[in-house]
C-alpha cells in the first residue's frame, strides 16, 4: 500500500474541500445541461470580449454552486469576489464590494435569497445599469450621487429561489437549476477525490459510498473521508465495498442514504403527529433542529425519495415511511396516504 503524504492527512477539512473542488469545466462531474450551456455562455462572451451576462444557480446545498462560480471567473480569466447574503448588513457593505471590482470580475454571492430587500434595490441599478446610487449625509443636507460601475459579473447562489423577488429574479439572464446527481456520477467524484487524497478505493467501494451520499458531491466526499479513517484504522486502508458498508453502517447511514436525522423527522412525524400533516415549524422543534435546516438541507432529498409530502396543511408521511421504519399504518393514518 503507498504510503500516505502527512501534509495531507494533517490538512483540516476546509482547506481539503478546496483541494477536492475541480477548476476546469472538463473536470466537473455531473449536470450536463447545466455545464454545457454555461460553457456556450462563457465561451461567446469571452470570444465578444465582454463580461457574461449575470448567472443565478439555484438548488440544494452541496451540488456545486459554488465549484462552477468558480470554474465560470476562472474561464473568464478574471477575479472572484466572494460573500454571502446574511453578511451583507448594510447598503455600504454592498457599495464596498461593488466599488472595488474591475472591469470583468465576477461577484459571487451565496444565499441570496437571505439579502436584506432594503440592500436589494441598490443591486437593479447596479446589475441592470452599472451604476451605484448611494446617499451621502442625512436630513437635510442628503444628496443623492451616482457612481458608474465597471462592467461586471453577479453569480447568484440559492437554495430557494421562491423566495427572491421578481425584481431581482428577473435581472438574472441566465438562470440554471442544479438536480440531485445519479450514482454512476458521484462515483466519479469519490474516484476522483481518493485519488486526490491518496486513498485507495476499489470501484464497489465508491460506488457503495456513492450510492448512498443524498445524490450530493459534498456529502459523498464527507464520507469518503470517514470511511477512510475507518478503513485505516480498522482494516488495511484499502476501501472495499464491504469496508465502505462496515462504516457507513457505524455512521449509521442505511442502504438509501438516510441518517439518524432523516429518521427521526420520519418517525416525529408519524408517532408524534400520526403521520401529520404536521407544520415545519412544529415538526422541528420535536426533532430539535431548524425550520430552515429542515426545509434546505433534509426535506428535498425525503420528497425526491418518496418518504415525505409537503401540502398546504403540512408534511405528511407517505406510505413509504411507514414501511422505512416498519411501523403499520392505522386507520386514520391511511386515509391520510390516499
Amino acid at each position: 500500500m503507498a504510503e500516505r503524504p502527512v501534509a495531507t492527512l494533517n490538512k483540516p477539512d476546509a482547506a481539503l474541500e478546496l483541494t477536492l473542488r475541480p477548476s476546469l469545466f472538463s473536470e466537473f462531474t455531473g449536470q450536463p445541461k447545466v455545464k454545457e450551456r454555461l460553457e456556450i455562455a462563457v465561451a461567446a462572451a469571452t470570444q465578444r470580449g465582454e463580461a457574461i451576462d449575470h448567472i443565478l444557480l439555484n438548488g440544494p446545498p452541496g451540488l456545486g454552486k459554488t465549484t462552477l462560480a468558480n470554474i465560470i471567473a476562472k474561464a473568464m480569466g478574471t477575479n472572484l469576489k466572494s460573500t454571502s447574503g446574511p453578511t451583507i448588513e448594510k447598503a455600504a457593505d454592498l457599495a464596498g464590494l461593488l466599488t472595488n471590482l474591475e472591469a470583468g470580475d465576477v461577484l459571487f454571492i451565496d444565499e441570496i435569497h437571505r439579502l436584506q430587500k432594503t440592500i436589494e434595490e441598490y443591486l437593479y441599478p447596479a446589475m441592470e445599469d452599472f451604476k451605484l446610487d448611494i446617499i451621502i449625509d442625512q436630513g437635510p443636507n442628503a444628496r443623492s450621487v451616482r457612481l458608474n460601475l465597471p462592467r461586471f459579473t453577479l453569480i447568484g447562489a440559492t437554495t430557494r429561489s421562491g423566495l427572491l423577488t421578481a425584481p431581482l429574479l428577473t435581472r438574472f439572464a441566465v438562470r440554471e437549476r442544479l438536480d440531485y446527481y445519479v450514482a454512476e456520477d458521484l462515483q466519479k467524484i469519490v474516484l476522483r477525490s481518493a485519488r486526490l487524497l491518496n486513498v485507495e478505493v476499489e470501484e464497489d467501494g465508491a460506488f457503495e459510498i456513492a450510492r448512498r451520499s443524498r445524490g450530493t458531491p459534498r456529502i459523498a466526499n464527507n464520507l469518503l473521508r470517514r470511511v477512510r479513517d475507518y478503513a485505516q484504522v480498522r482494516h488495511d486502508g484499502r476501501i472495499t465495498r464491504e469496508v465502505a458498508d462496515r462504516a457507513l453502517a457505524m455512521l449509521e447511514i442505511d442502504q438509501n442514504g438516510l441518517d439518524e436525522m432523516d429518521k427521526r423527522i420520519l418517525e416525529a412525524i408519524i408517532v408524534k403527529f400520526g403521520g401529520g400533516p404536521v407544520g415545519v415549524s412544529s415538526l422541528a422543534v420535536a426533532v430539535g433542529e431548524e425550520s430552515d435546516t429542515l426545509e434546505e438541507v433534509y426535506e428535498p432529498y425525503l420528497i425526491m425519495e418518496g418518504y415525505l409530502k409537503r401540502t398546504p396543511q403540512g408534511r405528511v408521511a407517505t406510505e413509504l415511511s411507514y414501511t422505512k421504519l416498519g411501523i403499520k399504518p392505522t386507520g386514520g393514518n391511511q386515509s391520510r396516504l390516499f
